[in-house]
């Protein structure tokens, strides 16, 4: 497989520093050769960065939510990760996004759902991550944007004026939220009205992992779908993988990471991923770099032993 990296080192979406060096970080673990071994082909497309501000500066977006704050950032880098992401994908290549926080979605989840409905296939996403991202501008009260990519790219209101319009809108039914363990009132009303597939980490306990993804990705294929994965790092558990700034406990173990990325790969159909939330400065000698780099390779085909399939 043809993989892209691509660099997305945003960190206005969060509060606390640090989030921009997370694409470094995953260059630094090996990324590169990990997927290299596996005999992919690499190309390495640097970071996306912003256009060169205009002088005088453009007077900064306003909210009438007060605790709303970067919003011509996250904006800007809206704009610029989508068309990155739209270009990425072209062709067969499969684009891996680094972050970067989690706002760095609203742009490639916005320029990959493009291409898939260019290409007229319906576009999935998995969503793994403690949080569930579904505030608006207007429902948020940290006023943190990484906390609202997946409500934008699913079209909810309260968007229009202030980020990219959006050329496809993902539809919620056909998103798959996993691993939820801190979410707001307003999300949680939300996200029931949206009919998204969501299953917090109470039921990952209940039923464990394999029974609640393989029904969507069983989904995705009978549809010929193009699925992305979008991984924020406070999807494991802190334990694992320290090097992110809302770490939640509670978090998937490093089996359950693995055997997700595994069933991902068994089932051929993911297209893109998203690494985002990554933090260095909270990591302790680059073990959750290394973490995430390993199951990135779990993703592109790394086994512990060949799988054969039976004929009957």
């Amino acid at each position: 497989m043809q993989c892209r990296i691509l660099g997305a080192p945003v960190q206005d979406g969060s509060r606390r520093l640090g989030c921009d060096m997370g694409p470094g970080a995953f260059r630094a673990a090996g990324l590169a050769a990990a997927l290299a071994e596996l005999g992919h082909a690499v190309a390495d497309l640097g970071v996306v960065a912003l256009p060169p501000r205009r002088s005088p500066a453009p007077r900064p977006l306003a909210h009438g939510n007060a605790a709303v704050h970067a919003l011509s950032e996250i904006s800007a880098w809206t704009a610029a990760l989508s068309e990155a992401a739209y270009a990425a994908a072209d062709g067969a290549a499969m684009p891996i996004f680094l972050g970067g926080d989690h706002s760095m979605a609203a742009g490639t989840i916005s320029g990959l759902a493009r291409r898939a409905a260019e290409s007229g296939r319906p576009f999935f996403l998995l969503w793994l991550d403690a949080h569930l991202d579904f505030h608006t501008l207007d429902t948020t009260i940290s006023g943190n944007l990484h906390g609202v990519p997946l409500a934008y790219v699913s079209g909810q209101p309260g968007f229009e004026g202030y980020f990219p319009p959006l050329a496809t809108r993902v539809d919620p039914a056909r998103i798959c939220i996993l691993g939820l363990r801190s979410v707001d009132p307003a999300e949680r009303q939300a996200i029931a009205a949206a009919g998204a597939t969501v299953h917090d980490m109470r039921a990952i306990d209940e039923y464990g992992i394999a029974p609640l993804l393989r029904p969507f990705l069983e989904r995705v294929a009978k549809a010929n779908g193009r699925l992305h994965v979008s991984l924020d790092v406070d999807f494991l558990d802190p334990s694992i993988a320290p090097a992110v700034g809302t770490t939640v406990p509670g978090g998937a173990t490093f089996r359950e990471a693995h055997l997700i990325m595994e069933m991902l790969s068994d089932s051929g159909l993911v297209g893109s991923l998203d690494l985002a939330e990554l933090n260095p400065f909270l990591d302790e000698r680059g073990r959750t770099a290394a973490l995430l780099v390993d199951l990135t390779a779990s993703l592109m085909g790394r086994r512990i032993m060949d799988r054969p399939t039976w004929s009957y």
